[in-house]
């Protein structure tokens, strides 16, 4: 069982940044590729990034403000925002997906982000 979670959301202004962090459980980067998501309310589920084999493929609409990284040593990755608006708003999501299996997928609870304009 792989255990996600989520931090460094709160509330910002627009222009600003955040560093989200994922804290993942056990050494997951071998088995799993990790990945952000975001919703806000009302809305699908949006596609930010997802790291795999060290290739990280990113959201059109995101790419360029938005950067995922990782740190194997620690086991964590991170999503720098940059340059928010207040349409980033939303609970953002951590998953871990099973390179054999894309069935198997993992969440974490989610760190919610607001930009205020």
């Amino acid at each position: 069982q792989v255990q996600l979670v989520e931090s460094g959301g709160g509330s910002v202004q627009a222009g600003g940044s955040l560093r989200l962090s994922c804290a993942a459980s056990g050494e997951i980067f071998d088995n799993y590729d990790m990945a952000w998501f975001r919703q806000a309310p009302e809305k699908q589920r949006e596609f930010i990034a997802r790291m795999s084999s060290g290739n990280t493929v990113y959201g059109d609409s995101l790419k360029g403000r938005f950067t995922m990284s990782r740190d194997r040593a620690k086991n964590l990755v991170y999503l720098q925002m940059n340059s928010l608006k207040p349409e980033d708003t939303a609970e953002y999501y951590c998953s871990a997906r099973a390179r054999n299996n894309y069935n198997v997928e993992y969440w974490g609870q989610g760190t919610q982000v607001t930009v205020s304009s």
